[in-house]
């Protein structure tokens, strides 16, 4: 009798657990919990095992063959359901705090799924075994799924599957390695993202994405570049564990000494998010800290070749060198279609084994013979791009077995081509611009191929798609007297079109780019690339800054801050530009004071004054509030117009600027330069009311 009343209350039990849970579905984003139904619902985690164990278990009675196994199942089904339903309103109770996302909404309606399923199972359970053990089946997969979802919530996306990841994935050149990208971030997806993510917005503070770390949280600001005293990110993890405060909780995982100090560092260093490892001076401790977790490339056991043989090998038409200072892999690439002979590839027999690049592009290769290139056993990368090779002739790169990278862009590929290339399933690129493969060849090329990254190129399927920026090369961005500047784009059809007055360039009024630039005056150089049936490019920009003449004498009315002093006003016409970096000690910096300067200029009167400046503004570095500036003869000044200055509307990246000044016509022998920094920063900057900076590292007269 007590049995039959347990069992019949524990059935009512279930039909109230799954009445409450679709009140909370349907309702429970317009329900303000009490605190102690919060507190109900922060043992969700300690609650959600239970069910899983008693579940898993009556699934498990219904493979036994055992005569009193229903009788097992169904108080184990029915005990089981229960603790689910506790589970699941506790859940819901839960996510009334700060989850949003995916995540969540997954982990919740395979929770949901999960009591159904269970409870479908206990009020089916005297249909026929087969039937059970299909709905059984069911339900372990729901749990293990939400269980999966869970996990995602806890410990970071991708969880489940993390320890396979291959770690050589994660193998980054030194060159190629980024401070932001490679060392920061990874530490704060293991460590962070998991309480400050899409998902768990703890503190109003997002880690998972760009635009969340610069803005900060509701306590402030993540960081202030050069200041790791002042930045909550490093206060926070260095709090004593037990503080309440103290990040990552004490019950999650924590950082190490090394993550610990490539956090501080990096704040030290300006914070930076678009700053390579290789760009760090070699002498800071931060470099130190870090160069030996990046390769210096990929390390070969084959001895080197003779150094007098590969001098030798190096001519007009062919350069034979390291991959990388140091390295016994050598590549070779030859120059000017007009003077290549297909016989020269059996000059490079000496070092065919420390050949691992090949670069052939727009050789004519139409009647050559690459057996000579089947005996570089060695060789990783072999480009043929434009060079009209035979199909038959690719038969012989099927004995290249380290082949990973191949390049036939431009070339016509027939039934033998195509074969052959069915067969390297090595390959991790192939490159087949313009190859002339229909659809359905490249999907049977797809097909063979399906470990490798194919690239077929642009085809106009009615999506357009963006252009990239152009490249500027440029040797200095402080010159003398001209400067030449070159644009280039990887795509030759493409238009370059650029602007030298800082405006944003457009497709059919801005200057056509043909011949480098000459300039002879500080210049905001703009670019974008243009072609038909593509997306203009973004823009790429660069400053660049004429020397001015020096002053015969000059005076400071207040020193810079001490931190940010440099070499004095000394520095502000050496005519050294400083590295796009606060910290590294070039840069004059005010914030209590205005950078107030006299300069005697004699008889050499300039024409304008010029003020090279730095601005970063997550780094509280903004323009000038107000730049105000007199001229005088014979010690009567005269006040000069000078246009307000813009104020930025968001955080931008860490960048050059500059601030031209027109002097009058009259006669004066002194100019008198004042700069004051911003008051108080603006309401949309996470230290908003605060003291902002003006850095300075030029003065120049022209």
């Amino acid at each position: 009798m007590k049995s039959k009343t347990l069992k019949l209350f524990l059935e009512n039990l279930l039909i109230f657990w799954v009445g409450l849970t679709l009140i909370l579905l349907v309702g429970g984003e317009n329900i303000q919990l009490p605190a102690w139904l919060q507190v109900v619902g922060r043992f969700h985690p300690l609650l959600l095992h239970f069910p899983i164990a008693v579940l898993i278990m009556a699934m498990f009675f219904l493979w036994i063959r055992d005569q009193n196994r229903m009788k097992y199942f169904s108080w184990l089904l029915l005990i089981g359901t229960n603790l689910a339903g506790i589970t699941v309103i506790a859940g819901l109770f839960l996510a009334t705090e700060d989850f949003e996302g995916d995540s969540i909404d997954w982990h919740k309606w395979t929770a949901v799924a999960t009591l159904a399923m269970a409870c479908a199972i206990y009020y089916l359970q005297n249909n026929k075994l087969p039937i059970l053990r299909a709905l059984a089946i069911s339900l372990t997969l729901l749990i293990v799924l939400t269980g999966h979802f869970g996990a995602e919530l806890t410990h970071g996306s991708n969880f489940l599957l993390a320890p396979l990841k291959n770690p050589m994935d994660d193998n980054i050149a030194l060159e190629k390695a980024e401070v932001f990208q490679h060392l920061v971030q990874p530490i704060l997806q293991s460590k962070c993202i998991t309480c400050h993510n899409a998902t768990k917005v703890k503190g109003e503070l997002r880690l998972d994405q760009l635009t969340g770390i610069q803005k900060g949280g509701k306590s402030g600001p993540l960081f202030v570049a050069g200041e790791p005293e002042l930045s909550l990110i490093i206060q926070r993890i260095h709090l004593p564990l037990e503080d309440e405060d103290h990040m990552p909780p004490k019950n999650k995982l924590q950082l190490s000494d090394e993550e610990l100090e490539i956090l501080r560092l990096w704040v030290v260093s300006g914070a930076r998010f678009d700053q390579k490892v290789a760009e760090l001076p070699k002498e800071e401790p931060f470099y130190q800290l870090v160069v030996n977790r990046f390769s210096a490339e990929k390390n070969y056991n084959f001895p080197s070749a003779d150094p007098d043989k590969i001098t030798s090998l190096t001519t007009f038409f062919r350069k034979v060198s390291p991959i990388y200072p140091g390295s016994p892999a050598l590549e070779v690439a030859y120059f000017g279609a007009s003077a290549f002979d297909p016989k020269s590839l059996n000059e490079l027999k000496p070092i065919q084994n420390q050949v691992v690049k090949l670069i052939l592009n727009r050789m004519p290769l139409q009647n050559a013979d690459l057996s000579i290139v089947a005996d570089f056993q060695n060789l990783e990368a072999l480009y043929l791009n434009f060079s009209n090779v035979p199909g038959l002739q690719l038969k012989k790169l099927l004995q290249l077995p380290n082949l990973q990278v191949l390049a036939l862009s431009g070339n016509e590929l027939d039934e033998s081509g195509l074969e052959t290339l069915e067969k390297m399933s090595q390959l991790k690129k192939l490159f087949l611009w313009q190859t002339g493969l229909d659809e359905a060849k490249k999907n049977k090329l797809s097909k063979a191929l399906s470990s490798t990254n194919l690239e077929f190129g642009y085809s106009d399927t009615g999506v357009i798609y963006p252009l990239n920026p152009p490249k500027i090369k440029l040797d200095e961005i402080l010159f003398e007297e001209q400067i030449e500047v070159i644009l280039s784009h990887p795509i030759r059809s493409t238009e370059i079109r650029y602007t030298l007055d800082g405006t944003l360039p457009d497709s059919i009024s801005s200057p056509i780019y043909t011949k480098p630039i000459q300039l002879n005056a500080s210049t905001s150089l703009r670019a974008r690339a243009f072609a038909s049936g593509w997306i203009g490019s973004s823009d790429a920009k660069e400053l660049v800054i004429k020397k001015g003449t020096p002053p015969s004498s000059y005076s400071l009315a207040n020193p810079p801050n001490p931190k940010y002093a440099a070499k004095g006003a000394s520095s502000l016409f050496d005519g050294i530009k400083a590295k796009n970096n606060h910290t590294t000690g070039d840069w004059l910096g005010f914030t209590d004071s205005p950078l107030d300067i006299t300069l005697s200029v004699g008889t050499n009167q300039p024409e304008k004054v010029e003020l090279s400046l730095l601005l970063n503004e997550g780094a509280y570095i903004f323009p000038p509030q107000s730049i105000e500036v007199w001229t005088a003869y014979n010690q009567k000044w005269n006040k000069v117009n000078v246009a307000p200055q813009p104020i930025p509307t968001k955080i931008q990246e860490s960048r050059f600027g500059l601030v031209s000044i027109p002097l009058p016509n009259s006669p004066f022998d002194q100019i008198r330069v004042k700069v004051n920094p911003i008051a108080k920063l603006p309401s949309w900057h996470p230290g908003a009311g605060a003291k902002g900076w003006v850095f300075v590292d030029e003065v120049l007269l022209h």
